[in-house]
C-alpha cells in the first residue's frame, strides 16, 4: 500500500486518468505532450476493455474520426502505421490497431487491473473547507490479486465511461416488473451473431429488441440477416415514441454515411418482413409465458410471446467513485451543468451541440473532470471526436494554458438522430415532427412508410410463471 504524504510537491505528483479506453487514453497523450505526467488506471487485463466487448460491432465513423492527433504524435516514433482514414473498423479494429498500440506507448504510465472504488481530498471528505483545494487527490484502488492501494494525484480526469450501465427495460428509467427475474433471457448488449453460442441464441426464434438509436438500427439488421439465413427468425421492434420521418434517422443525408445507412438497414428490416414494429409502447412488465416472456405495456397492451430480449435503451453514468468530491451535475441529464444545457436530448440533435471544453466540464472541485461519454451523463449524442477535443482542453487548462482550453479545435458533422428522451419520446408527437414543436424538424430523413404494428393480445389471460433462467 502507497501512504501518501502531507509535504507531497503537487507538482510532483500524476494526474489520474481512470480508464484506458479511447478517451481516457487519448487524455493520456495530450498530457504526455503538455509535458504532465499521467497515470492510467484500468480495471480490466488490457486496454480498451470495453470496447473489445462490442469487438464485433462496426463503427459509423471512419478511422480519421477515430484516431486523436495527439496520440498519433506519440505513437508515430514506434512505427505504428496508420489505418487508411477513409475506413471503417469494427471495435476490435480499433481496440487492436490503435488503442492497444497506444497503451504500450504510454508504458508504464497504464496499469491495468486497477480498479479505482473512490477518490477525494487527501484527508477531506467533502463536508470539509479547510486548506481543501491545497490538498492533492487520494485515490483508491482494488487490484486484480485481491489487494487495495491508495495513491495521491494533482488532479484526476474520469474517463471511465458508461458501458457497465446499460438502460433497462422499464419506461419509467427503473427495470420493468419482472425484468430481473428474467435476466437470462435478456441481453443489453448489441448480439455477436458470429459466436455459433449466440446466433444458436436468436436463430428461428422470436426476439423483441426495444430501443430507437445505432445500437438497436444494427441488432436488428443483424437480426434480419439471420432471418434471411434461418427461417422461423422474427423481430419485434420496440419504440416507445411513433414512426415518423426521423425515426430511422438522417439517411443518405447524414454527414457520417455509415451512421445513416444503420437507420436505412432498419428501415429495410422491417419494410421486408423481418421486423414489426410496435409503437407507443413503455414497457412496465416483464412476464413469464412457459418459456417465454410476455412485455406488458403502461396502457396494458400485452405482446405476443417472444423468445428473447435485446433491450438498447441507452447507458448511465456511475458517479459513485466521485461521492466523496465536489461535483455539480445537471439533474436530468447527470452532466456537467454547463454542459448539460448544450447537449440536452430534449432540444439538440443534429449537429447542434456545440465543441466544448474544460470551461464546460469544471465542477466545484478545482481539477477534476469527468470526459468522454461519462460526461454527456445520459445523453445519447457522444462522438469519440468530441472527447478527443474535451481532453485537448483539459490538458492545455491543466497545464495553464487558458488560451488553448477555451480554444474550439473541432467541427462536428450532422449527426442525422432526430430523437432522445423527453419531448421526443412522447409517441403523440410524431404526427407532428416537421417543426420545432415535435423536435424532429432539423433532420432531412429519407421517405418512410409507417410499418407494421403488431395488434395488442389484450383478450388473452396470461399465466403468470417465473420465467426461466452496454457503449
Amino acid at each position: 500500500m502507497t501512504v501518501p504524504t502531507a509535504d507531497v510537491s503537487a507538482t510532483a505528483l500524476p494526474t489520474v486518468v481512470i480508464g484506458a479506453g479511447p478517451i481516457g487514453l487519448a487524455a493520456a497523450a495530450h498530457l504526455v505532450e503538455r509535458g504532465i505526467e499521467p497515470l492510467v488506471l484500468e480495471a480490466g487485463p488490457r486496454a480498451a476493455s470495453a470496447v473489445r466487448e462490442w469487438s464485433h460491432v462496426r463503427l459509423f465513423s471512419t478511422w480519421s474520426e477515430l484516431v486523436d492527433p495527439a496520440a498519433e504524435k506519440l505513437l508515430a516514433p514506434t512505427g505504428w502505421t496508420a489505418p487508411d482514414g477513409a475506413a471503417y473498423p469494427s471495435g476490435g479494429d480499433w481496440a487492436e490497431r490503435c488503442l492497444q498500440p497506444l497503451a504500450d506507448a504510454l508504458g508504464s504510465r497504464v496499469r491495468y487491473g486497477a480498479r479505482v472504488t473512490g477518490v477525494s481530498r487527501l484527508g477531506r471528505d467533502r463536508v470539509v473547507d479547510a486548506d481543501r483545494a491545497a490538498q492533492p487527490f487520494t485515490v483508491h484502488l482494488a487490484l486484480a490479486d485481491g489487494t487495495e492501494e491508495r495513491i495521491t494525484a494533482r488532479a484526476v480526469i474520469d474517463a471511465s465511461g458508461t458501458w457497465t450501465g446499460p438502460g433497462p427495460i422499464g419506461a419509467d428509467g427503473l427495470p420493468a416488473l419482472g425484468e430481473r427475474a428474467a435476466t437470462e433471457r435478456i441481453s443489453y448488449r448489441v448480439p455477436d451473431l458470429d459466436d455459433p453460442a449466440v446466433r444458436s441464441r436468436y436463430a428461428g426464434r422470436r426476439t423483441a429488441v426495444i430501443g430507437s438509436g445505432a445500437s438497436a438500427f444494427t441488432a436488428l439488421a443483424y437480426l434480419a440477416g439471420l432471418a434471411e439465413d434461418v427461417p422461423g427468425t422474427h423481430v419485434v421492434w420496440i419504440l416507445r415514441r411513433g414512426i415518423s420521418g426521423s425515426t430511422f434517422g438522417g439517411g443518405t443525408a447524414d454527414q457520417l454515411p455509415a451512421r445513416g445507412a444503420l437507420g436505412l438497414a432498419a428501415k429495410e428490416a422491417v419494410d421486408d418482413g423481418h421486423a414489426d414494429a410496435v409503437t407507443g409502447f413503455r414497457t412496465t412488465a416483464v412476464e413469464g409465458f412457459g418459456d417465454q416472456l410476455v412485455l406488458v405495456a403502461e396502457d396494458g397492451r400485452r405482446l405476443d410471446p417472444v423468445d428473447e430480449v435485446i433491450a438498447l435503451t441507452g447507458f448511465r453514468p456511475d458517479t459513485g467513485v466521485l461521492s466523496e468530491l465536489r461535483l455539480n451535475l445537471d439533474e436530468r441529464l447527470q452532466a456537467p451543468v454547463e454542459l448539460a444545457p448544450l447537449i440536452d436530448p430534449n432540444q439538440h440533435s443534429c449537429g447542434t451541440v456545440y465543441p466544448h471544453g474544460a470551461k464546460e466540464l469544471a465542477h466545484p472541485e478545482q481539477d477534476v473532470y469527468v470526459v468522454g461519454m461519462k460526461s454527456y451523463g445520459r445523453a445519447p449524442t457522444f462522438l469519440a471526436m468530441t472527447g478527443y477535443e474535451q481532453v485537448r482542453s483539459v490538458a492545455a487548462a491543466l497545464a495553464g494554458d487558458r488560451e488553448a482550453a477555451e480554444r474550439v479545435e473541432l467541427t462536428l458533422p450532422e449527426t442525422g438522430v432526430c430523437g432522445g428522451a423527453g419531448l421526443f419520446d412522447d409517441p403523440d408527437a410524431a404526427a407532428g415532427e416537421s417543426g420545432e414543436s415535435g423536435g424532429g424538424g432539423c433532420c432531412t430523413a429519407p421517405a418512410t412508410t409507417p410499418a407494421p404494428v403488431t395488434a395488442p393480445a389484450a383478450s388473452r389471460t396470461l399465466q403468470i410463471g417465473a420465467p426461466s433462467g452496454c457503449c
